[in-house]
């Protein structure tokens, strides 16, 4: 498969509830890149470009944050080009043989709220963040998939279902009042580092 004039897909890498990523390189300059095909279907480049994850990662810039290189669309498929990352942090714990040092957690935590951190400071929150959003290369943690990202200054009622179950903060499980997308997101970092570093 080629997406566009410049990319040519090597494999398929992943695939999610919205789209399937692939693996590819770029034609013209060599560069190995991800490639996000949607599922869904659009028939109008503003209809693309309005798009929340296109919104939030145009806007945001930050070295532990998934770099969005380009937007495409052909025959009504829209297509993302990410840089390349080797692989989700789920997978490096899943296929860890010995247990995870202090320090390494601690590089790892502290990329992770650092990314959210900038996020939340730029007007958005992520409220779906968990191992297979969080990609790692060479031991640096960029957060991913802003499918469910929302701006700070949206207004309630927040749609409280979109994290996923096992990182969801109490007070979405409870159907709290004082639930925020704020809270959705400081919940989930804490518990993955409790669920899968100690």
């Amino acid at each position: 498969m080629v997406v566009g004039v410049r990319y040519k897909v090597i494999r398929e890498i992943g695939d999610g509830t919205c789209g399937n990523v692939f693996r590819a390189y770029n034609t013209e300059t060599n560069e190995i890149v991800a490639v996000k095909k949607m599922k869904r279907k659009f028939f109008q480049w503003e209809e693309c470009i309005s798009l929340r994850e296109v919104k939030a990662l145009q806007k945001l810039n930050h070295p532990n944050i998934v770099k969005l290189k380009e937007v495409t669309m052909e025959n009504h498929e829209l297509f993302f080009i990410f840089e390349n990352m080797e692989c989700n942090l789920y997978d490096v714990i899943r296929e860890r043989q010995a247990a995870f040092s202090e320090e390494e957690i601690r590089n790892f935590m502290v990329q992770i709220l650092q990314g959210l951190a900038y996020m939340h400071n730029n007007g958005y929150f992520h409220r779906d963040l968990k191992p297979e959003n969080l990609l790692v290369t060479d031991g640096t943690v960029k957060i991913a998939d802003f499918g469910l990202a929302r701006e700070v200054s949206s207004r309630p009622p927040y749609t409280d279902y979109v994290s996923t179950r096992w990182y969801r903060a109490p007070e979405v499980l409870l159907q709290s009042s004082a639930y925020t997308p704020a809270i959705g997101d400081a919940i989930p970092a804490p518990a993955f580092y409790y669920f899968h570093f100690y």
